[in-house]
């Protein structure tokens, strides 16, 4: 006879974060199930039991909730109306609607962390061009119009830098449809971005990771360092914030809050993703508990792992520049490279795709930056 799982979790979405997800779940003999798109999605081919259907149709997230003993996210994706609906069924969501909401909706979220007292970029919403200006002569160009819903890596993010170039974007010709609600937010002068992480339990028990400072490019993370290379009250600052935004929002899992640290010096709150984020690949070599070991921990409300970093890292993302590329041989060039770890997703190449990530640890974040680039420009990724 097998033997029972430790805990049954379902996860809507079946990407690299379900994957790594999977990963840390046989680990802990926990049955993990996604739902997934299609049979050749990351999680479903690295061998985790699966239902295929869509996050926008409610049976089928029904379906492959039912026998759970929690159900999570690896995107925000799924209708509002459908949470409610799966929690006043009696589904476990963690994290809960509400608290996931402040992911999947971007107003939201400002208006609530601006309410509660923490730090953000000045905003508004806005549904026409002539909002923006207007906000634009508030607070000066450029300005940073965003789509509330469904954008991450750089989608529905537009930096303008003058009238003309809102023409079209509030109407089909955007390419998001002309039903796509937008906010307008003030531009910042940033001298650094860093990435807090933190798990939460139910029960409001909480684990800090080292602060990561992230590089960005075209709104994708290039790479990353931890731990972040920035003044020690900066630090401070980034982690009390980080705590308490999980308690104010009732997160449950991992949450990484996204910040920005101005020239001026001040600490602005960018975005929250109540999921293990990209910004903690890191933590699967340079912790003592990895952001999916957390996450499933938290969100079983079972006793949370030491987050202490074991080594400076760096991570650097491969991202896709086309079809035609070598993967196996890239592969074995970049395994190579002492103190580095590949992480491949499994996935088709296309330009702008994540495809995978690498990881090294050193002495100094700079020592495992050049080795993590090395390894990347490898695999002709990165």
């Amino acid at each position: 006879m097998t033997p029972e799982p430790t805990a049954r979790v379902a996860m809507i979405g079946a990407g690299q974060l379900a994957r790594m997800t999977h990963q840390a779940a046989v680990d802990l003999d926990i049955e993990l199930r996604v739902l997934a798109g299609s049979r050749c999605d990351s999680a479903a081919s690295a061998g985790a039991p699966y239902h295929l259907g869509s996050p926008g149709n409610l049976a089928d997230i029904e379906a492959v909730s039912k026998g759970a003993d929690v159900v999570t996210f690896d995107h925000e994706l799924v209708p509002f109306t459908h949470l409610e609906r799966l929690a006043e069924a009696g589904y476990r969501l963690r994290p809960e609607p509400r608290a996931l909401l402040m992911a999947q909706d971007k107003l939201e979220a400002r208006r609530f962390l601006l309410a509660a007292g923490f730090p953000v970029p000045a905003f508004t919403a806005i549904d026409s061009a002539a909002d923006a200006i207007g906000f634009a002569g508030q607070h000066g160009w450029p300005v940073v119009v965003k789509a509330r819903n469904g954008g991450y890596d750089g989608r529905g993010v537009h930096v303008i830098d003058k009238p003309d170039q809102l023409t079209g974007l509030f109407d089909s010709s955007s390419g998001r449809g002309p039903d796509t609600a937008w906010l307008a937010e003030q531009f910042v002068d940033i001298a650094a971005e860093l990435s807090i992480l933190i798990a939460r339990t139910d029960a409001g028990n909480t684990a800090l990771y080292p602060a990561v400072q992230t590089t960005q490019h075209a709104g994708i993370c290039k790479h990353l360092v931890m731990p972040a290379p920035l003044p020690s009250h900066v630090i401070e600052q980034a982690g009390r914030t980080a705590r308490s935004i999980a308690h104010s929002i009732g997160a449950t899992g991992m949450l990484a809050v996204e910040m920005f640290l101005t020239t001026h010096g001040d600490l602005l709150v960018n975005e929250l993703a109540l999921r293990p984020h990209n910004s903690g690949h890191a933590t699967i070599e340079a912790c003592a508990t990895s952001q999916f070991h957390q996450h499933l921990r938290a969100i079983l409300d079972w006793p949370l792992g030491c987050t202490d970093l074991l080594s400076a890292a760096a991570m650097v993302n491969l991202i896709g520049t086309g079809s035609e590329l070598d993967i196996t041989g890239g592969l074995r060039r970049a395994l190579e490279v002492p103190g580095v770890a590949v992480h491949l997703y499994g996935k088709t190449p296309r330009p702008g795709r994540k495809l995978g990530h690498v990881t090294a640890l050193g002495d100094t974040t700079a020592d495992a930056l050049e080795r993590a680039r090395l390894a990347a420009g490898q695999m002709g990724l990165g």
